[in-house]
């Protein structure tokens, strides 16, 4: 039988609420749930427990996350390649910031990677190598950037991560290599498919410093193929929506996290 608490909403209402609450802000807090319901933060607590328990959503401190799946597919390619968000923009601009003059970097084929394009300092030389036609395409004519890209198949999205350029790869030395993914937690780095999952180990261990690239909404999460753990970072850019206790457990692993703030009346 369904039951109805003081509300005057069944808890079933208010669970589907919370979740459609989930899928826009990605993350919601007990407090503010039990003030726009305006029920007992324990109520709360105890849905948010419930609906962990059928895998709706990830409690965290003082609230919950988005449950995600395992297996996720990469954004189609109109997607992956665009602007990027507030939140992304504020992490490629602060990772960029770590970037020397005459430096050999790797960035990749994610997200993240192509939005970072846009914050490379005009004039700062570089040495670039990317296993992304796309990445390649926007760089070759910029002024001061030597580009070079990896062999190997060429998938439709333009990336290239088969064994051809898993060896590849392992001929070149980076000052900095840029690692992006699906998901980031103290259980490690993760992304779509094993043989991705391989190009980014021979990618970290190519790289005398690795920084991982993630906005809040994969910081956390799990996947389906790990590239390694999250300690083989040595940092990790995220942005200031973050769920602290994520951080906090990457923290705890001795990875240095910094927090990028997007300009509040940017912020989605």
């Amino acid at each position: 039988m369904t039951t109805q608490d003081t509300s005057g909403m069944f808890a079933e209402e208010r669970r589907e609420q919370i979740l459609a609450l989930l899928e826009r802000e990605k993350r919601v807090l007990a407090k503010d749930l039990a003030e726009k319901f305006q029920i007992s933060i324990d109520s709360i607590r105890r849905d948010l427990t419930w609906m962990q328990e059928q895998g709706l959503l990830r409690k965290t401190h003082g609230g919950a996350i988005a449950s995600t799946k395992v297996r996720q597919q990469p954004p189609p390619p109109e997607m992956r390649y665009g602007e990027g968000s507030p939140q992304g923009n504020a992490v490629a601009k602060l990772a960029v910031s770590y970037l020397r003059p005459n430096d050999t970097v790797f960035i990749g084929s994610g997200s993240l990677a192509y939005v970072l394009l846009k914050h490379l300092p005009d004039g700062l030389p570089l040495t670039v190598v990317t296993n992304s036609i796309r990445v390649a395409d926007a760089l070759r004519e910029r002024e001061g950037i030597e580009t070079y890209l990896i062999g190997g198949r060429v998938k439709r999205s333009g990336n290239i991560t088969d064994v051809i350029a898993n060896e590849f790869i392992r001929q070149f030395k980076f000052d900095i290599g840029f690692v992006t993914g699906g998901g980031f937690s103290d259980e490690g780095v993760f992304v779509s498919t094993p043989e991705v999952a391989a190009f980014g180990r021979a990618v970290i261990a190519a790289s005398r410093r690795a920084i991982g690239m993630t906005t809040h909404r994969s910081l956390g999460n799990d996947g389906f193929a790990k590239t390694g753990g999250v300690e083989g970072l040595d940092l990790l850019v995220t942005d200031g929506d973050a769920d602290p206790d994520a951080v906090e457990r990457i923290r705890a692993l001795g990875v240095k996290v910094v927090v990028a703030q997007a300009e509040e009346h940017e912020r989605d």
